[in-house]
């Protein structure tokens, strides 16, 4: 039976077709995510790879509704208030909502339990209140501040080597920059899943790690946990890992398959790799791509997909302790109550417009939109992470707006330049942010 024979109509609004406006919530950080003018249905995806890496694959919204994964909201635009419809437990399930308009209405059905709350105030408000009685609901505790980073992906990309790190940790020092973690981004490792096997352009994680602890700094790492590169010795060695007929897209020059975490061969690897990075001296965790861990397959435990990412986020908490959990590519309720902070937009990138024909792909416009439509978490489920600032000269088409959406709505703030190419304007605004974050509280 397909998911279409499950559709219930919970609603329909009446709207002023020239003032109503549909909010839709995007599966992961990277799907599009913002407040749509009654009219035309936002663009939907075209190509197979950014349906696997960048949407939900078993889900897609149709060319002929709003869709909202596990959020959608109404403004009528009228004299009515705001109708939130929201999911009500992520850990056994995340409902797709729809909008359909019929006339001057909007008829609202999901294909799971949904609530609907009314609220006034305007669309931000309303958010805001659903997400401070859902994150209650999901047991959120207080939230910690976040440190101020700097991470070598913008400038060095796969590309990094150890004496990159070396060179910009000296240069943080003589500049007497204010940063708290020094992220070692993609490329130190040999392949995707092969974490504790270097790149032959690292030579050693713990010699790495002291000299970053030796200035009074912590180290933080990237990880994509969930992702098995094809080329990767673990898909090779351990094809029983893998969850098998999930297809997590194609990166790296290779296709992508999944960790089942649900496998007790596959759980202790991964709770091996994240006790080895704590054990050399990380506590500041990037889990990448982490949508990996919630696509459906046929699994060694029979478990439904979202209730398995749980577990697999779980097992990565328990092995690192009180370490700051950042999550990136990560399902957005499913995550809720178990990371510090969120990246809830596409990257940044040097070009303002997409390259390519769908949305999330890297661009400056498609990642403003998510964070100023996604400014309503912060403070509430976790940290908002909008994702670095890039200042040098030629880092970002239009580096005084980026660095201003970062200065508003950063509440993770994070440099990814290679320091000694900034610019007088970069190096000051670069000290700007990073000596003023703001705290973990709902943003005015």
């Amino acid at each position: 039976m397909s998911a279409e024979e499950h559709w219930e109509q919970i609603a329909e609004i009446e709207v002023d077709p020239q003032r109503a406006a549909v909010y839709e919530e995007g599966w992961q950080s990277w799907s599009p995510t913002r407040a749509y003018r009654f009219g035309p249905i936002p663009a939907r995806p075209r190509h197979a790879k950014e349906i696997a890496m960048h949407f939900r694959a078993d889900r897609l919204a149709p060319v002929s509704a709003y869709q909202g994964e596990g959020l959608l909201a109404v403004d009528p635009g009228a004299d009515g208030p705001v109708q939130v419809f929201g999911l009500q437990d992520a850990s056994v399930g995340v409902a797709s909502i729809r909008a359909e308009a019929n006339g001057d209405k909007l008829v609202i059905s999901s294909d799971g339990p949904v609530r609907q709350v009314s609220s006034r105030g305007g669309l931000g408000a309303a958010l805001g209140a659903w997400a401070d009685e859902h994150a209650a609901a999901a047991g959120v505790g207080p939230l910690r501040p976040a440190p101020t980073i700097w991470c070598s992906w913008y400038q060095y990309f796969t590309q990094v080597t150890e004496v990159d790190i070396i060179e910009n940790l000296e240069e943080m020092r003589r500049l007497e920059l204010p940063v708290d973690v020094v992220q070692i981004d993609d490329g130190y490792q040999a392949e995707i899943g092969d974490w504790l096997d270097l790149s032959g352009r690292f030579e050693s994680l713990p010699g790495l790690t002291a000299r970053i602890l030796d200035q009074g700094r912590r180290a933080g790492l990237w990880v994509a946990p969930f992702l098995v590169g094809s080329r990767s010795r673990l898909a090779a060695e351990h094809p029983d890992w893998l969850v098998s007929g999930a297809d997590a897209g194609n990166n790296w020059g290779q296709d992508l398959c999944v960790l089942d975490v649900t496998h007790p061969n596959a759980a202790a690897y991964l709770t091996e790799v994240f006790t080895s990075f704590l054990d050399m001296g990380f506590d500041f965790f990037k889990l990448d791509f982490t949508y990996a861990g919630a696509l459906r397959g046929r699994r060694h435990e029979d478990l439904p997909s979202i209730t398995a990412y749980r577990r697999g986020i779980e097992l990565i908490r328990e092995a690192v302790g009180d370490s700051y959990l950042l999550g990136c590519g990560a399902p957005i309720f499913p995550s809720v109550g178990l990371f510090d902070g969120m990246r809830v937009g596409c990257d940044i990138s040097a070009t303002y417009e997409p390259h390519g024909e769908d949305l999330s792909v890297p661009s400056q416009v498609d990642a403003t939109k998510n964070v100023e439509a996604r400014a309503w978490q912060h403070g509430r489920f976790w940290v908002n992470d909008p994702d670095c600032l890039v200042a040098r000269p030629d880092g970002v088409a239009k580096r005084p707006e980026w660095a201003a959406l970062i200065e508003r709505y950063g509440g993770l703030r994070g440099s990814s330049d290679r320091l000694a190419a900034l610019d007088e304007w970069g190096l000051e605004v670069t000290r700007r942010l990073l000596s003023e974050v703001p705290p973990p509280t709902p943003f005015d």
